[in-house]
């Protein structure tokens, strides 16, 4: 299978994109592109192949530019759920029911997972995420509010946070 990908601009740092030729594979805040298409490489075996005219990339692209611009508050993508299985697609579902400019905690998104007690696991369904920003994990706090890590960019997390804020006031 051939995977299509596009590195997309925006005020909070470049998105790396990635496609098949129905849904969205891969979404994330990239970090260094290289490292980023071998994590995509590991969970998609194929070719990956640079594409910035591919329909449905630029359509992420332009709904990841609406959003930033405050002009969009949640995502009508096709994302590839098939590849995000049990607990851990339970767990994402539930995030995107937390409302834009709101957060939840870890233990609150596990109750609306229907497992109380994993709030642990709700962490690393949040870590694994294949698909970030579309599904808001950065909207998942600690219990006491603080924000926590996301992937190790907790500015990043803020300023998402911090966008959307702004824009539901």
């Amino acid at each position: 299978m051939t995977l299509r990908f596009h590195v997309h601009p925006t005020p909070v740092g470049e998105v790396l994109i990635v496609v098949d030729d129905e849904r969205v594979v891969w979404l994330h805040p990239a970090r260094d592109l290289e490292t980023d298409l071998t994590a995509v490489s590991r969970r998609h075996p194929g070719m990956l192949t640079p594409d910035d005219r591919d329909p449905l990339a630029l359509r992420a692209a332009a709904q990841l530019s609406e959003y930033v611009s405050g002009e969009r508050q949640a995502f009508d993508l096709p994302l590839d759920w098939e590849q995000v299985r049990g607990f851990t697609r339970a767990a994402l579902q539930a995030v995107c029911e937390i409302p834009y400019g709101e957060t939840a905690g870890y233990g609150e998104v596990a109750i609306l997972a229907g497992h109380p007690r994993a709030a642990r696991a709700v962490g690393t369904a949040c870590a694994t995420t294949p698909f970030s920003i579309v599904v808001p994990v950065h909207r998942v706090v600690r219990a006491d509010g603080s924000l926590g890590e996301y992937g190790g960019r907790p500015e990043l997390k803020r300023r998402l946070l911090d966008l959307e804020r702004a824009d539901s006031v």
